[in-house]
C-alpha cells in the first residue's frame, strides 16, 4: 500500500500552488494601487504641487535697438541709440500668506517694476504694479493693494505667465497701459532653442492712456500736463514665445509706441512720438530663462506625465502577472501519476 511517509505535510505540489495564488493577491493588490495612483498624481497631486513660490524674485532687460524718444527740452522726438527697460518682479510673501487666509487658497503676490531709461540712463518713466493670482491656475486674485502706477484695477485674464499644461488656445490678457483686458492670439507651434513653444500675439489699437505719476523732467507732473490739455496715445504688438509645459515665456517682444497730442505742448492739435521701438530680450536674459524653464519643465512632466503613466503601466504589468500565477496555481499539474488505489498491493506476474 503507497502512504505518504509519516510526519509529512500536504503534497509540494498543493505548497507550491498555495504559494502562487498569494503571490497572486499580493501583485494584484499592487496592481490596485499603482492604477488608482495614476490618476491622483496627475489631478491631486498636481495642482497642489505645481504651484509658483510666494518668494520668487526675478528681473529681466529689454532693449530698443535703435528707439525714438522725445527730448522734453524741445519737445522734439529724436534717434537714439537704445532705449532700455529693466523689469523687476518680486514676491510679497507676508501679504501672500494675508490674503491666503481670507481667499481660502494659496495666492502669490508680485510688487513689479517697470523702469525706462534712456541711452544716458536717465529714467524716462517707471510703472509699478500690484498683482495678485492664484498660486497654480494663474487666475487673478482680486484683493485690496491691486493696482497699476497707484490707480488700483481689477484684472481679468493672465499678465505676465500662462498657466502650467498651456493649451493652444487665445488667452485673455490684461495691459497695464490701458488697464483693460483683451485676446491674446495663439498663432501656432514654433522651435526656440530647442523647445517646442506656443507663439502668441496680441495688438493693442491707438488708446488714450495716463501719464506715468514720475515724468523724466522736474516741475512736470502729469496734473500739470493734463491741465494743458495735452495727452497721451499708446499702441503696441507684443508677441511671446511660451513654453507649453510651465507657462513661463521664454522670449517676449513688443512694437511699442508712445504719443503726446494736441493741448498748450502742442498747438495747432499737432502730436509727437514720445517714444517707440522694437522692444526685445537682451539675448543673455534669453539664454538664462530657457536655462531655467528647461529644468523647471521636467518638475511638472514628472508630476503630469511620467509619474502617471509610469505607475498605470506598472499596474497593467502587475496586474498580468497576478493572473498569470493565479493560473497557473489553478491548473492540474498533466504530468502527474494518479493516484493508487487503497488497499491495491501491486504483484508480479
Amino acid at each position: 500500500m503507497r502512504r505518504n511517509p509519516p510526519g509529512t505535510g500536504a503534497h509540494p505540489s498543493k505548497q507550491r500552488r498555495g504559494m502562487r495564488r498569494t503571490a497572486s493577491l499580493v501583485l494584484l493588490g499592487l496592481a490596485a494601487f499603482f492604477t488608482a495612483l495614476s490618476p491622483l498624481m496627475r489631478w491631486y497631486a498636481f495642482p497642489r504641487l505645481a504651484k509658483i513660490p510666494p518668494s520668487q524674485y526675478q528681473d529681466m532687460v529689454l532693449e530698443a535697438r535703435p528707439a525714438t524718444l522725445l527730448d522734453y527740452g524741445t519737445m522734439k522726438a529724436r534717434q537714439v541709440p537704445k532705449v532700455t527697460i529693466v523689469q523687476t518682479l518680486k514676491g510679497d510673501v507676508a501679504e501672500a500668506d494675508r490674503i491666503r487666509r481670507t481667499a481660502g487658497r494659496d495666492v502669490v503676490v508680485w510688487d513689479t517694476l517697470s523702469f525706462v531709461a534712456g541711452p544716458d540712463g536717465k529714467m524716462v518713466s517707471e510703472v509699478p504694479e500690484r498683482y495678485v493670482f492664484d498660486a497654480h491656475s494663474q487666475d487673478p486674485v482680486h484683493a485690496a493693494g491691486e493696482m497699476v502706477d497707484g490707480d488700483p484695477v481689477r484684472r481679468s485674464g493672465i499678465e505676465y505667465k500662462w498657466p502650467f499644461l498651456t493649451e493652444k488656445r487665445d488667452y485673455t490678457y490684461f495691459d497695464a497701459q490701458t488697464r483693460t483686458s483683451a485676446p491674446i492670439h495663439y498663432k501656432g507651434t514654433r522651435t526656440f532653442h530647442g523647445l517646442e513653444v506656443y507663439y502668441f500675439e496680441q495688438t493693442i489699437p491707438w488708446t488714450r492712456v495716463p501719464l506715468p505719476k514720475k515724468m523724466p523732467v522736474k516741475g512736470i507732473t502729469p496734473e500739470a500736463v493734463e491741465k494743458m490739455g495735452t495727452t497721451r496715445w499708446y499702441s503696441t504688438t507684443r508677441m511671446f514665445w511660451v513654453d507649453p509645459v510651465t507657462g513661463a515665456p521664454v522670449n517676449g517682444e513688443e512694437l511699442h509706441k508712445e504719443e503726446l497730442r494736441g493741448g498748450q505742448l502742442l498747438p495747432g492739435g499737432g502730436k509727437v512720438t514720445a517714444f517707440a521701438g522694437d522692444v526685445k530680450m537682451r539675448p543673455d536674459y534669453v539664454d538664462a530663462t530657457v536655462s531655467l524653464v528647461k529644468s523647471q519643465r521636467t518638475l511638472v512632466l514628472l508630476l503630469t506625465r511620467y509619474l502617471p503613466w509610469g505607475f498605470l503601466a506598472l499596474g497593467a504589468v502587475l496586474l498580468a502577472v497576478s493572473l498569470h500565477l493565479e493560473a497557473r496555481g489553478r491548473r492540474p499539474r498533466r504530468d502527474a501519476a494518479p493516484p493508487a488505489a487503497e488497499g491495491v498491493v501491486s504483484g508480479g506476474p
